[in-house]
């Protein structure tokens, strides 16, 4: 039973027992007046008892049904956080093993690549490498030369040959060609030199054996005789500076060769007589632009010209390398920048990661507020109205609960 039954019972108690005693005050017989006030009050008394133990029924069913609902709410709201968090947690489990699978495929990818022009550059500056240490072979092979370690061949044309082909290659002289323009004199040998203006010149050289003039000089020699020797000497000489005469008119031609020619003695001891005739080495090179070689100078010589010619490919090569290095080195700045370029997207997924944990703690917190129900609307609005009903009875005496409508109670609405 609701509040507005009971208050119209106290009302109704409350107007027999005025209308009671005005009947008193009319009539002589009060006894029988008290006994029917008592007994209207008694019947009041437990009706009125009555309606209190309904309504305490009532009330006791409707908080039992309010815990049972909020009971029922609150696990709905323990469920739906539980699998919220699951949901996140796989979420961000996933985004996780996708960000780390991405960022490890990429850095490996670039690591390799990066590593392997890396690999290739060193691999051309040890090719660098590996052909200076051929030219350090070549400086033991010079020091041989100069130890005197004789060179083995055959006389003139053949032994020249022979040593032209020890010490250099086939591309770095030439053979009877003419070196001077317009001349159809081919000389035996020319070593071709790199010239300023990229076509190159030629060193003229002609081996000479005055086979006559030697053996009569070392028979005066053996016979002990001054004068034959003196000379035997003189004619050696003469037959020098006409060859020497020759080969300036036939070969040398400058800018097309250089301005001396080389003049071959194929022996040792032919090549000591010039050396012994005072003044004849300088006046054939002064004179005639010519300078006498033997097996063992001109083998000297040759190394040297070897070395200049290997001293042009080192200094090319050695431009080559550093371009490599230059190129070795540009890569190593590139592998910098994609290791701070790395960094920088690793760091953002870190913050990504963090920025998503920080969200799902916040609605954790949001949905831990989410405890119990607002009020019952129908219980707020059960107040007593002060006009009339429908039947003529004042609105504090109508139950008007049933009147209220209940609205239903949304899940959803609950967790958002």
């Amino acid at each position: 039973m609701s509040i507005p039954v009971i208050i119209l019972l106290s009302v109704n108690t409350l107007l027999l027992i005025v209308l009671l005693t005005r009947e008193l005050m009319h009539q002589k017989d009060p006894e029988r007046l008290e006994r029917l006030v008592r007994e209207e009050i008694s019947n009041n008394r437990i009706e009125s008892t009555k309606s209190l133990g309904a309504f305490s029924g009532q009330l006791l069913k409707l908080t039992e049904m309010n815990e049972g609902k909020l009971e029922r709410i609150r696990d709905i709201v323990e469920t739906r956080l539980r699998d919220l968090q699951e949901d996140n947690s796989r979420k961000l489990e996933k985004m996780r093993e996708t960000v780390d699978e991405k960022l490890h495929s990429t850095l490996e990818k670039r690591l390799g690549e990066s590593f392997q022009i890396v690999s290739e550059r060193l691999e051309k500056v040890h090719a660098g490498l590996g052909e200076m240490q051929n030219l350090a072979s070549g400086v033991g092979d010079l020091k041989k030369v100069l130890s005197n370690v004789k060179t083995r061949g055959t006389l003139g044309e053949v032994q020249l040959e022979t040593i032209l082909e020890q010490i250099l290659t086939s591309e770095q002289y030439a053979k009877n060609i003419p070196t001077k323009r317009g001349s159809r004199d081919p000389v035996e040998f020319a070593i071709k030199l790199p010239g300023p203006d990229g076509q190159g010149l030629f060193i003229p050289i002609d081996a000479k054996f005055p086979t006559q003039d030697y053996e009569r000089l070392q028979d005066a020699q053996e016979e002990g005789n001054k004068d034959l020797i003196e000379q035997a000497a003189r004619a050696l000489e003469v037959r020098f500076k006409t060859e020497a005469k020759s080969i300036k008119d036939k070969y040398i031609d400058p800018p097309q060769t250089t301005d001396f020619a080389i003049l071959f003695v194929p022996m040792e001891g032919l090549y000591a007589e010039v050396l012994r005739r005072p003044g004849l080495f300088n006046h054939l090179r002064q004179e005639f632009d010519v300078v006498v070689t033997g097996p063992t100078n001109i083998s000297a010589y040759l190394s040297s010209l070897q070395m200049g010619f290997r001293t042009l490919a080192v200094q090319k090569r050695a431009s080559e390398v550093w371009q490599l290095l230059g190129a070795v080195r540009n890569e190593f700045v590139k592998f910098g920048d994609i290791l701070d370029k790395t960094q920088t997207r690793l760091k953002q997924a870190s913050e990504e990661i963090e920025s998503a944990a920080r969200k799902s703690r916040t609605i954790e917190r949001k949905l831990k507020d989410v405890q119990e129900l607002p009020a019952s609307p129908a219980l707020g609005r059960q107040t007593p109205a002060s006009s009339t009903g429908s039947a003529g009875k004042p609105d504090f005496l109508e139950d008007r609960s049933e009147d209220v409508p209940r609205q239903p109670v949304d899940d959803d609405t609950l967790v958002a």
